[in-house]
Protein backbone atom coordinates (compact mmCIF):
# COMPACT_ATOMS: atom_id res chain seq x y z
CA UNK A 1 0.00 0.00 0.00
CA UNK A 2 1.65 3.28 -1.12
CA UNK A 3 2.51 5.56 2.04
CA UNK A 4 0.93 8.29 0.92
CA UNK A 5 -1.14 10.98 3.25
CA UNK A 6 -4.24 11.91 3.41
CA UNK A 7 -5.90 15.17 2.64
CA UNK A 8 -4.77 17.59 6.11
CA UNK A 9 -8.38 18.47 6.40
CA UNK A 10 -9.33 15.61 6.52
CA UNK A 11 -7.23 14.53 9.51
CA UNK A 12 -8.09 17.92 11.00
CA UNK A 13 -11.66 16.69 11.14
CA UNK A 14 -10.99 12.94 12.49
CA UNK A 15 -8.30 14.63 14.79
CA UNK A 16 -10.89 17.06 16.36
CA UNK A 17 -14.21 14.73 16.10
CA UNK A 18 -12.05 12.01 18.04
CA UNK A 19 -10.92 14.29 20.80
CA UNK A 20 -14.66 15.59 21.36
CA UNK A 21 -16.10 12.38 20.60
CA UNK A 22 -18.70 14.44 19.00
CA UNK A 23 -19.27 15.65 15.44
CA UNK A 24 -20.92 18.38 16.13
CA UNK A 25 -18.38 19.98 19.32
CA UNK A 26 -15.85 19.08 16.36
CA UNK A 27 -17.53 21.22 13.81
CA UNK A 28 -18.26 24.10 16.23
CA UNK A 29 -14.28 23.97 17.32
CA UNK A 30 -13.13 24.42 13.02
CA UNK A 31 -16.30 26.39 12.42
CA UNK A 32 -17.27 23.91 9.77
CA UNK A 33 -21.34 22.83 9.41
CA UNK A 34 -21.89 19.06 10.77
CA UNK A 35 -22.67 17.60 7.17
CA UNK A 36 -18.43 19.31 6.19
CA UNK A 37 -17.22 17.67 8.76
CA UNK A 38 -18.56 14.13 8.15
CA UNK A 39 -17.54 14.57 4.93
CA UNK A 40 -14.06 15.18 5.74
CA UNK A 41 -14.16 12.21 8.05
CA UNK A 42 -15.98 9.96 5.23
CA UNK A 43 -13.42 11.07 3.10
CA UNK A 44 -10.46 9.94 5.64
CA UNK A 45 -11.91 6.57 5.70
CA UNK A 46 -12.52 6.03 2.34
CA UNK A 47 -8.29 6.24 1.68
CA UNK A 48 -7.98 4.02 4.67
CA UNK A 49 -10.62 1.43 3.50
CA UNK A 50 -11.83 1.01 6.98
CA UNK A 51 -13.77 2.98 9.23
CA UNK A 52 -12.72 5.20 12.25
CA UNK A 53 -16.22 5.48 14.01
CA UNK A 54 -18.75 3.59 15.56
CA UNK A 55 -22.18 5.45 14.84
CA UNK A 56 -24.22 5.35 17.83
CA UNK A 57 -27.86 6.61 18.67
CA UNK A 58 -26.67 9.66 19.85
CA UNK A 59 -23.10 9.44 20.02
CA UNK A 60 -19.86 8.23 18.06
CA UNK A 61 -16.92 5.93 19.21
CA UNK A 62 -13.35 5.03 17.84
CA UNK A 63 -12.94 1.85 16.21
CA UNK A 64 -9.66 0.17 16.45
CA UNK A 65 -8.03 2.17 13.58
CA UNK A 66 -9.05 5.64 15.19
CA UNK A 67 -7.96 4.35 18.53
CA UNK A 68 -4.46 3.89 16.59
CA UNK A 69 -4.39 7.32 14.72
CA UNK A 70 -5.57 9.53 17.22
CA UNK A 71 -2.60 9.96 19.44
CA UNK A 72 -0.01 10.42 16.60
CA UNK A 73 -2.71 12.67 15.15
CA UNK A 74 -3.14 15.13 18.07
CA UNK A 75 0.49 15.09 17.98
CA UNK A 76 1.10 15.82 14.55
CA UNK A 77 -1.05 19.06 14.83
CA UNK A 78 0.84 19.78 18.13
CA UNK A 79 3.91 19.91 16.63
CA UNK A 80 2.55 21.44 13.53
CA UNK A 81 1.36 24.59 16.05
CA UNK A 82 4.57 24.51 18.00
CA UNK A 83 6.79 25.19 14.82
CA UNK A 84 4.15 27.25 13.84
CA UNK A 85 3.92 29.62 16.64
CA UNK A 86 8.20 29.69 16.48
CA UNK A 87 8.30 31.07 13.05
CA UNK A 88 6.00 33.79 14.33
CA UNK A 89 7.97 34.86 17.16
CA UNK A 90 11.22 35.26 14.70
CA UNK A 91 8.65 37.41 12.81
CA UNK A 92 7.72 39.61 15.49
CA UNK A 93 11.02 39.67 17.53
CA UNK A 94 9.86 43.21 19.11
CA UNK A 95 7.63 41.89 20.76
CA UNK A 96 7.83 39.93 24.00
CA UNK A 97 4.75 38.45 25.77
CA UNK A 98 6.06 37.85 29.85
CA UNK A 99 3.89 35.99 32.42
CA UNK A 100 3.80 36.45 36.04
CA UNK A 101 1.64 36.04 39.30
CA UNK A 102 -0.50 39.41 39.72
CA UNK A 103 0.95 40.80 42.73
CA UNK A 104 4.78 40.52 41.18
CA UNK A 105 3.70 42.01 38.20
CA UNK A 106 1.92 45.15 40.22
CA UNK A 107 4.17 45.63 42.93
CA UNK A 108 7.68 44.74 41.84
CA UNK A 109 7.12 44.66 37.78
CA UNK A 110 5.07 47.94 36.56
CA UNK A 111 6.67 50.34 38.81
CA UNK A 112 9.99 49.49 37.16
CA UNK A 113 9.21 49.45 33.66
CA UNK A 114 9.52 52.56 32.14
CA UNK A 115 13.44 51.82 32.66
CA UNK A 116 13.12 48.98 30.46
CA UNK A 117 11.24 51.43 28.19
CA UNK A 118 13.82 54.21 28.25
CA UNK A 119 15.99 51.18 27.08
CA UNK A 120 14.58 49.61 24.48
CA UNK A 121 12.40 51.41 23.09
CA UNK A 122 12.20 49.25 20.10
CA UNK A 123 10.78 46.40 22.41
CA UNK A 124 6.96 45.91 23.00
CA UNK A 125 6.02 44.30 26.52
CA UNK A 126 2.87 42.48 27.02
CA UNK A 127 1.79 41.39 30.26
CA UNK A 128 -0.79 38.31 31.14
CA UNK A 129 -0.93 38.68 34.98
CA UNK A 130 -1.80 35.28 36.65
CA UNK A 131 -0.97 32.50 39.07
CA UNK A 132 -1.88 29.64 36.23
CA UNK A 133 1.37 28.16 34.89
CA UNK A 134 1.06 29.00 30.99
CA UNK A 135 2.16 25.94 28.50
CA UNK A 136 4.71 27.22 26.16
CA UNK A 137 3.84 24.84 23.78
CA UNK A 138 -0.17 25.81 23.79
CA UNK A 139 -0.05 29.76 24.43
CA UNK A 140 1.67 32.88 23.21
CA UNK A 141 3.86 33.59 26.08
CA UNK A 142 7.48 34.00 25.60
CA UNK A 143 8.89 34.62 29.24
CA UNK A 144 7.00 33.25 32.29
CA UNK A 145 8.41 34.92 36.03
CA UNK A 146 7.49 31.58 37.81
CA UNK A 147 7.62 31.40 41.59
CA UNK A 148 8.08 27.98 44.19
CA UNK A 149 9.86 25.28 44.99
CA UNK A 150 11.39 23.27 42.13
CA UNK A 151 12.07 23.63 38.02
CA UNK A 152 10.90 22.43 34.76
CA UNK A 153 14.02 20.70 33.24
CA UNK A 154 12.54 20.65 29.74
CA UNK A 155 12.81 24.77 29.95
CA UNK A 156 15.44 27.00 30.68
CA UNK A 157 14.72 28.07 33.80
CA UNK A 158 17.22 30.64 35.92
CA UNK A 159 17.08 32.05 39.27
CA UNK A 160 15.77 35.92 40.08
CA UNK A 161 14.88 36.47 43.75
CA UNK A 162 14.58 34.15 46.80
CA UNK A 163 13.26 37.23 48.71
CA UNK A 164 12.08 37.42 52.53
CA UNK A 165 9.04 38.58 54.82
CA UNK A 166 9.23 40.67 57.95
CA UNK A 167 6.94 43.11 59.03
CA UNK A 168 6.13 45.92 57.28
CA UNK A 169 3.43 49.08 58.25
CA UNK A 170 2.92 52.69 57.73
CA UNK A 171 5.01 54.97 58.93
CA UNK A 172 2.76 56.32 61.68
CA UNK A 173 2.29 52.96 62.54
CA UNK A 174 6.03 52.23 63.50
CA UNK A 175 5.83 55.27 66.14
CA UNK A 176 3.84 52.99 67.83
CA UNK A 177 5.35 49.81 67.46
CA UNK A 178 9.26 49.97 68.68
CA UNK A 179 9.93 46.56 69.98
CA UNK A 180 8.91 42.77 68.13
CA UNK A 181 6.25 42.58 71.84
CA UNK A 182 4.34 45.89 70.62
CA UNK A 183 2.88 44.17 67.67
CA UNK A 184 0.54 42.34 69.83
CA UNK A 185 -1.30 46.00 70.29
CA UNK A 186 -1.87 46.07 66.73
CA UNK A 187 -4.02 44.29 63.74
CA UNK A 188 -1.93 41.60 62.07
CA UNK A 189 -2.30 41.39 58.32
CA UNK A 190 -2.15 37.82 57.20
CA UNK A 191 -1.26 36.73 53.43
CA UNK A 192 -2.19 33.30 52.75
CA UNK A 193 -0.89 33.50 49.52
CA UNK A 194 2.22 30.65 50.68
CA UNK A 195 0.17 28.17 52.00
CA UNK A 196 1.68 25.91 48.97
CA UNK A 197 4.67 25.77 50.77
CA UNK A 198 5.59 22.72 53.18
CA UNK A 199 6.13 25.67 55.83
CA UNK A 200 4.32 28.35 55.60
CA UNK A 201 6.37 31.55 56.78
CA UNK A 202 3.53 32.94 58.93
CA UNK A 203 3.20 35.26 61.73
CA UNK A 204 3.08 32.67 64.21
CA UNK A 205 6.46 31.77 63.01
CA UNK A 206 8.04 34.94 63.04
CA UNK A 207 6.83 35.49 66.58
CA UNK A 208 8.46 32.96 67.82
CA UNK A 209 11.70 33.44 66.50
CA UNK A 210 11.47 36.85 68.00
CA UNK A 211 10.56 35.88 71.26
CA UNK A 212 7.20 37.05 71.39
CA UNK A 213 4.16 35.34 73.37
CA UNK A 214 1.13 34.99 71.58
CA UNK A 215 -2.25 33.36 71.71
CA UNK A 216 -4.74 32.83 68.90
CA UNK A 217 -3.61 35.46 66.14
CA UNK A 218 -6.67 37.27 64.57
CA UNK A 219 -6.98 39.78 62.15
CA UNK A 220 -7.88 39.93 58.33
CA UNK A 221 -6.67 37.46 55.75
CA UNK A 222 -5.59 37.72 52.23
CA UNK A 223 -5.64 35.12 49.07
CA UNK A 224 -3.31 37.79 47.52
CA UNK A 225 -0.12 39.49 48.83
CA UNK A 226 -1.02 42.67 47.23
CA UNK A 227 -4.23 43.05 49.08
CA UNK A 228 -2.62 42.00 52.19
CA UNK A 229 0.36 44.83 51.56
CA UNK A 230 -2.51 47.63 50.33
CA UNK A 231 -4.66 47.66 54.33
CA UNK A 232 -0.90 48.09 55.50
CA UNK A 233 -0.51 51.55 53.50
CA UNK A 234 -4.05 52.16 54.46
CA UNK A 235 -2.23 52.04 58.23
CA UNK A 236 -4.70 49.77 58.89
CA UNK A 237 -2.34 47.13 60.58
CA UNK A 238 0.86 45.27 60.07
CA UNK A 239 1.39 42.91 57.53
CA UNK A 240 4.29 40.05 57.33
CA UNK A 241 5.66 41.46 54.13
CA UNK A 242 6.79 40.01 51.11
CA UNK A 243 10.14 41.96 49.84
CA UNK A 244 9.61 40.41 46.10
CA UNK A 245 6.14 42.90 46.29
CA UNK A 246 7.34 45.48 49.02
CA UNK A 247 10.79 46.96 48.01
CA UNK A 248 9.87 49.59 45.94
CA UNK A 249 7.53 50.74 48.75
CA UNK A 250 10.00 50.33 51.15
CA UNK A 251 12.57 52.63 48.75
CA UNK A 252 9.67 55.23 48.79
CA UNK A 253 9.30 55.57 52.34
CA UNK A 254 5.81 54.26 52.08
CA UNK A 255 6.19 51.21 54.27
CA UNK A 256 9.03 50.74 56.58
CA UNK A 257 10.74 47.77 58.00
CA UNK A 258 11.72 48.39 61.99
CA UNK A 259 12.93 44.89 62.77
CA UNK A 260 15.87 43.13 61.05
CA UNK A 261 14.31 39.54 61.75
CA UNK A 262 13.76 38.23 58.71
CA UNK A 263 11.87 34.87 57.42
CA UNK A 264 13.25 32.99 54.32
CA UNK A 265 12.27 30.10 52.47
CA UNK A 266 13.16 27.60 49.61
CA UNK A 267 11.14 29.03 47.23
CA UNK A 268 12.39 31.42 44.70
CA UNK A 269 11.37 33.39 41.81
CA UNK A 270 12.99 31.63 38.61
CA UNK A 271 12.58 33.40 34.78
CA UNK A 272 11.36 30.72 32.18
CA UNK A 273 11.34 30.12 28.69
CA UNK A 274 11.64 27.73 25.76
CA UNK A 275 15.14 26.26 26.13
CA UNK A 276 17.55 28.05 23.04
CA UNK A 277 15.02 31.25 23.16
CA UNK A 278 17.20 32.45 25.85
CA UNK A 279 19.52 34.08 23.88
CA UNK A 280 17.11 35.73 21.33
CA UNK A 281 17.95 39.48 21.48
CA UNK A 282 14.75 40.19 22.62
CA UNK A 283 14.63 37.75 25.49
CA UNK A 284 18.41 38.59 26.58
CA UNK A 285 18.04 42.20 26.93
CA UNK A 286 15.12 41.98 29.37
CA UNK A 287 17.02 38.79 31.34
CA UNK A 288 19.72 41.30 31.26
CA UNK A 289 17.46 44.07 32.35
CA UNK A 290 15.21 42.17 35.16
CA UNK A 291 19.09 40.92 36.76
CA UNK A 292 19.73 44.45 37.15
CA UNK A 293 17.00 45.73 38.51
CA UNK A 294 17.12 42.74 41.26
CA UNK A 295 20.32 43.76 41.97
CA UNK A 296 18.87 47.42 42.92
CA UNK A 297 17.34 45.55 45.78
CA UNK A 298 20.28 43.94 47.46
CA UNK A 299 20.98 46.85 49.48
CA UNK A 300 17.56 46.85 51.23
CA UNK A 301 18.26 43.90 52.62
CA UNK A 302 21.48 44.61 54.21
CA UNK A 303 21.89 44.19 58.16
CA UNK A 304 18.75 41.78 58.61
CA UNK A 305 19.08 38.96 60.24
CA UNK A 306 18.18 36.12 57.89
CA UNK A 307 15.75 32.66 59.96
CA UNK A 308 15.13 30.56 57.69
CA UNK A 309 11.20 29.16 58.53
CA UNK A 310 11.59 25.47 57.84
CA UNK A 311 13.85 25.85 61.36
CA UNK A 312 11.50 27.25 63.60
CA UNK A 313 9.24 24.73 64.90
Amino acid sequence: MPDRLPPLNALRAFEAAARHLSFARAADELAVTPAALSFQIKNLEEHLGAPLFRRLNRAVELTEAGRVLLPDATEGFEALRRGWRGARRLQDSSTLVVTAGPAFTAKWLAPRLYNFAAAHPEIELRFVATLRMMDFDREEVDISIRYGLGQDEDLFSEPLYDGFLTPMMRPDVAERVKEPADLMKETLIHDDSLRFLPVVPNWERWLKAAGVAHGVLKGPRFSQADHALDLALEGAGVVLGRSSISLNLLRTGALVAPFRLALTTDAMFRLVCPKGQETRPAIRQFREWIHGEVAKDKPLAEGLDFVPAASIR
